[in-house]
């Protein structure tokens, strides 16, 4: 029997998802639980995984019961903001239904619960932002987050929501696509690119906001934090600085604003996060981001290789 404490995650196939179960199982202060839908997609091991669909409320109180995981973190939801505002009853029942299942059955084990959320929960009128700030969401995934976020927030357990900006990175199987690999691959086709300047973020390293959320669950931090980058900057400046990273023709690069892309859902223009809480009571510290462009650098070597 192990001595150490059981931790339950959600979308462990997702791109926080395996930077979680990596991190996890290379510090070995857990016994890892990773649940996701369908087959497990992670190249490593040292961790069981659980195929659970967050929508079967039975199967998610059968799981939770069954493990009494000490720490969840709750890191699956749909993100595709224009998709949520196109098929809000499929976003409403991942993004706020599961949360509440899955934090209801936390509540019954009394399990610490810490739930990913988003900056997208703001109105984009005032960033950076602090943990005080008051949300107002100007698309429907946001709305979602904000509602989850209240739901968690009531909670008769210890919880904590670690809010985060602009996640990028790379997934074992390149999957995803990110600004950082979107950029390079175009300038290395001679591809012209649009880039918006007049949206402002703070990017956050995939791997940084795992790192977040595994401080809180080791501390057994409540309440919010706020885990990004803590640079603020626009995807047109992202874009040139991974111009210059990789020497590519920045001339490529055409400044652009929002006016000009007509999306489903409307971005809240100026977020970014001030972090100095999670600096402080956590001992978080993000990579800059030039810093990030170099890890994923090596990481797309190392996936092609």
């Amino acid at each position: 029997m192990s001595n150490k404490k059981k931790l339950f995650l959600t979308g462990a196939n997702g791109l926080l998802g395996q930077k979680l179960v990596s991190q996890l199982v290379e510090a070995g202060e857990f016994e890892v639980f990773a649940s996701g839908r369908g087959e497990c997609r992670l190249p490593e091991g040292g961790f069981t995984y659980i195929s659970l669909d967050l929508e079967d409320a039975n199967a998610v109180k059968e799981a939770i019961q069954g493990l009494s995981p000490d720490v969840i973190i709750h890191g699956a939801a749909m993100t595709h903001v224009d998709q949520c505002e196109l098929n809000q009853d499929a976003c409403y029942q991942a993004n706020v239904v599961a949360t509440e299942t899955l934090a209801k059955a936390a509540e019954a084990i009394g399990a610490h619960f810490i739930f990913v959320s988003t900056d997208f929960i703001f109105s984009g009128e005032e960033g950076p932002l602090a943990e005080d700030a008051i949300p107002a969401p100007v698309n429907y995934y946001g709305e979602t987050k904000e509602e989850a976020e209240k739901l968690v927030m009531n909670l008769k357990t210890p919880w904590a929501i670690a809010r985060t900006v602009l996640v990028f990175g790379i997934a074992h199987d390149l999957s995803r696509s990110n600004i950082v690999l979107w950029v390079k691959g175009s300038l290395e086709a001679g591809k012209e690119i649009q880039v918006v300047d007049d949206q402002f973020r703070t990017p956050t390293l995939a791997e940084d906001l795992a790192a977040g959320c595994i401080l809180i669950a080791k501390k057994g931090a409540t309440g919010i934090y706020h885990i990004s980058g803590d640079e603020l900057m626009t995807p047109y400046q992202m874009a040139l600085e991974v111009a210059d990273y990789f020497d590519l023709n920045k001339d490529l690069i055409k400044r652009t604003d929002s006016t000009k892309f007509t999306q489903p859902a409307k971005r809240p223009l100026k977020t970014g996060f001030i972090i100095e809480k999670a600096r402080k009571e956590l001992g978080f510290e993000p990579k800059t981001f030039r810093t990030a462009i170099g890890i994923l650098s090596k990481q797309i070597i190392l996936a092609r290789s």
